[in-house]
């Protein structure tokens, strides 16, 4: 259940952000495609090497579903990729190592085959420099092949000449040795071990001389490309769309972190956590006024509600007029020195983007250390909703001023709305009550 609350606060907050998010996402993909543009193109070549074994002493590979063949392609890869054989392909470009790409090495898996790619500016250089990497590492293992396979003959015939001289050595002292006597069966039976390792080395020295060295063949030339690798669209689109998406959720977040303007009622009750009892901001239905105020007198906990407008010159008469005659409360607009002591609660009225959540808070607390306190939010604009009954403006005279002239009639009560002391006044003698 929390997750899907934290996911619907994020959606929302997006939803607050919408034009901040989509510009993100709209110049990450305009910056995507820039770059694209600027970023120039390159060709990509690619030559397949079938590689062999190039003898009995090539190390085994260990099979694994990857790699099912005999050789370890992964350290044959490397060797692909190593100075020595860019050097050499260098070299047989006719170029320093430094004018030459670097080259790209992959093995697919259950295969023999390494693909050598280079990826340079022109594709005929591409193609050609790929060539030269393939032949170069051909060449290399064909060099080390031969030069492994001369070491371990020439190590088979040393131990071969060390044998052969054990032999003659059996030989001479057998001519000295009494037949039948322990000392010549003993020369005789060594006179065999070393003609068995003889034979041994002898096999061993014509295998090695005969193993044919195929260090591997091109299976497949690289050809000319004929369209760029890259830049690529998906690629360039792609990422600038998802970095403007990071960088526009990021903005958004710290936008509405710091943003405190309450530009809607939702943004009243977040904000500031006071309750919303009715949003003026647009025209609705005349039983508005109603439900606000059926709100306003179920929750006032006295007679006497003042209404404060933020920002000061906002046109509080809209609320605090028909209020003062839907509901049977003395409502106060404040323009009366004594409206903060006798208010019993207080109701905000809040014009939507011109207040911030800071300047609210501020008002609370000022209404606080007169112990008046907020009972909820309406929201409005500057403008007088079409639903609310202009009523024709009055001068504000004092209650004082009203009882020292005798301009207030008897039975009409200080605790009576401005609205009904109007009405009482205005009534001439004689008319029914």
């Amino acid at each position: 259940m929390s997750s899907g609350t934290d996911l619907d606060e994020h959606l929302s907050l997006l939803r607050r952000r919408w034009l901040l998010l989509v510009g993100c996402v709209v110049f990450g993909g305009t910056a995507g495609l820039a770059l694209m543009r600027l970023t120039p193109p390159a060709y990509t070549a690619t030559t397949h090497v079938l590689v062999m074994p190039v003898g009995p002493q090539e190390p085994g590979n260990q099979v694994t579903s990857r790699q099912r063949e005999a050789l370890n392609l992964d350290t044959e890869a490397q060797v692909a990729q190593s100075a020595v054989v860019a050097a050499r392909a260098a070299r047989a470009l006719g170029r320093t190592e430094a004018e030459t790409d670097p080259v790209e090495v992959s093995v697919p898996p259950n295969s023999a085959v390494l693909w050598i790619s280079v990826t340079a500016a022109d594709p005929a250089d591409a193609a050609a420099q790929s060539h030269a990497y393939a032949e170069a590492y051909l060449a290399h293992r064909r060099e080390s092949a031969l030069t492994s396979m001369a070491e371990q003959q020439e190590a088979v015939l040393s131990k071969l000449k060390q044998v052969n001289a054990g032999i003659d050595q059996v030989i001479k002292s057998l001519a000295g040795l009494a037949k039948g006597s322990p000392e010549h069966a003993i020369a005789v039976q060594r006179q065999g071990v070393l003609n068995r390792q003889a034979a041994g080395l002898a096999l061993k020295y014509d295998a090695l001389r005969t193993v044919a060295v195929t260090p591997g063949q091109v299976i497949s030339q690289a050809a000319p490309p004929e369209s760029p690798s890259s830049p690529s669209l998906p690629l360039h689109l792609g990422t600038g769309l998802m970095a403007g998406l990071l960088t526009g959720s990021a903005a958004a977040y710290a936008r509405d972190r710091l943003d405190r303007r309450l530009r809607t009622s939702a943004d009243v009750e977040r904000l500031t956590g006071l309750p919303v009892l009715g949003d003026l901001s647009s025209p609705r239905e005349h039983g508005v006024l109603h439900e606000l105020a059926c709100a306003v007198v179920s929750a006032c906990p006295g007679k006497r509600l003042l209404v404060k407008a933020l920002p000061a010159d906002l046109y509080a008469s809209s609320l605090a007029e028909p209020l003062a005659v839907s509901a049977p409360l003395v409502v106060l607009d404040g323009s009366d020195v004594r409206d903060l002591s006798r208010a019993d609660a207080a109701v905000l009225l809040v014009g939507l983007g011109r207040v911030t959540s800071v300047e609210v808070a501020a008002v609370v607390r000022r209404l606080a250390r007169h112990q008046v306190p907020v009972i909820g939010v309406v929201t409005a604009t500057d403008a007088v909703p079409s639903f609310v009954p202009l009523l024709e403006p009055r001068p504000h005279t004092p209650l004082g001023k009203l009882v020292a002239t005798g301009e207030l009639e008897v039975g009409v009560s200080a605790e009576t709305t401005p609205m009904q002391a109007l009405h009482h006044h205005q009534r001439r003698p004689g008319q029914p009550t």
